[in-house]
């Protein structure tokens, strides 16, 4: 009889942390990379300052703007701007077109509160901005948050003025007010969803009148000192995109700093790596394609997001200048979906099924679906691609665990890995383990942020 614990070590199954599989030199250099992904952190709040930080990154790397219709030749990197809130960037591989891209895609934008077309109001002595908040958040959250205002207004004439106020150490910041407990007996009896309806969610932006006013005086007051700023007047909101998102740095968590808290980590914690993939081989044997995508929060709409028909634009124009069939080069692709997933969190472990949730610093998560219940709403990767892709983790020791979102009658929730499935590109998503996700602030571990970026390597080399 073989002996039992040989026989449990050849069979069983028994995820492994990055800390127990990974050496101190790579321990070492997860810490220094994430220095790094957290400064781009603190750049990137919204999706035009992702892309924004990210045109820089691949300029610095000897990517050159691309237009459709251009010729393409081996070693070529180019980036496709769409509208300044969706990213393209790709390498021209040595080999034949047909035999497909390899394809990472993120997502650059994060639940937020976009102000509202009309705003601006006064009551109570105070001048506040109306808030729609943008993808799904838990209401309670974002009140007595210090926040920050981002984003750009246009003007009448076409002119813009770009807004970023609550990040520089000498700004204001803004808040949402909240009741005190002394009053909150009838709010305490509302389910917790209900607490902090969104219509409440309003910004207090002033408190101090317009010298010589009556009416509205704060209010007035607080559009003077835009005026004089940004020469803006009320109307211009009505052509604006603002949003308030928390106005807090990346911080490292924890006595030995294991851990990054930060605004944002959904999903900037998965495309940051699979951007700083795209630098590692100057000269790939794969084409190779990252997309920083917009809109994943709402379902991926608009002309920003993976619905739109710029990808099969790109890869029809990339196929063609090349001398390939679109559709073959589609067949012959695949594409991580780098999306985060929910870390076991044991504070609330009843939301958890354990044995198929990922663990934080377990590395690398590979999510066969997602979707809600009954997987409405997913991909569902076949187990060929993930045999595949379990092959090229193993053979460059990406420490990486597979899981789900929670258990399956709890909720669930999307990725961009069903938009790009239906092009007939092998999708599977990939991703970094999140506590807190969709919070105003969120945590990761620094070691599986390091076996995210190697995951990406390893696929754009395989």
């Amino acid at each position: 009889m073989k002996d039992a614990k040989e026989l449990k070590e050849a069979l069983f199954y028994t995820k492994k942390s990055v800390y127990e599989a990974a050496d101190g030199d790579e321990i070492d250099r997860a810490f220094a990379f994430a220095k790094g992904y957290a400064a781009y952190l603190d750049e990137a709040k919204t999706e035009r300052e992702a892309v924004k930080a990210a045109v820089r990154l691949a300029e610095q790397n000897g990517f050159r703007p691309y237009t459709m219709g251009q010729t393409l030749a081996a070693g070529d990197k180019y980036y496709f701007n769409n509208r300044g809130k969706n990213l393209y960037l790709f390498t021209v591989g040595t080999e034949n077109i047909e035999n497909g891209i390899r394809i990472s895609a993120a997502h650059i934008d994060s639940p937020r509160l976009d102000l509202k077309q009309c705003p601006v109001y006064e009551d109570g002595g105070m001048a506040f901005f109306k808030t729609h908040y943008y993808g799904g958040i838990r209401k309670y959250q974002w009140v007595t948050v210090p926040l920050a205002l981002h984003g750009v207004i246009v003007k009448a004439d076409g002119s813009t003025a770009e807004v970023c106020i609550g990040e520089d150490e000498n700004d204001p910041v803004f808040y949402i007010n909240d009741l005190l407990p002394h009053l909150g007996h009838d709010t305490d009896q509302k389910p917790l969803g209900e607490a902090i309806p969104g219509e409440k969610l309003n910004v207090l932006v002033g408190n101090r009148p317009y010298e010589g006013d009556e009416s509205d005086a704060v209010k007035l007051n607080v559009l003077a000192l835009l005026n004089e700023k940004y020469g803006v007047t009320e109307a211009d909101f009505l052509t604006a995109e603002i949003s308030a998102v928390p106005a807090l740095k990346a911080r490292d968590i924890g006595f030995d700093r294991a851990l990054i808290g930060a605004y944002g980590h959904d999903d900037r914690v998965c495309a940051y790596p699979a951007l700083l993939s795209m630098f590692e081989d100057p000269a790939p044997t794969h084409t190779l394609m990252c997309v920083l995508a917009d809109k994943e929060e709402i379902g991926s709409e608009g002309s920003t997001g993976m619905k739109c028909d710029v990808f099969l634009d790109l890869v029809n124009e990339i196929a063609v200048a090349l001398g390939g069939d679109p559709a073959v080069v589609r067949a012959h692709s695949k594409c991580l979906s780098a999306d985060v997933s929910a870390a076991f969190d044991p504070n609330f472990a009843d939301a958890f099924e354990k044995r198929n949730t990922p663990l934080l610093a377990g590395g690398v998560v590979l999510t066969k679906y997602t979707g809600a219940r009954g997987k409405s709403g997913t991909n569902d990767a076949n187990a060929e691609y993930i045999g595949w892709l379990r092959g090229v983790m193993d053979k460059e020791n990406v420490v990486w665990q597979a899981g789900e979102l929670g258990k399956v009658d709890q909720g669930g929730g999307g990725t961009v890995a069903k938009f790009m499935a239906g092009h007939n590109v092998e999708t599977v998503d990939l991703g970094v383990p999140v506590i807190s996700m969709h919070a105003p602030y969120e945590v990761i571990a620094k070691v599986d942020l390091y076996e995210a970026f190697r995951a990406f390597c390893a696929f754009c080399r395989a």
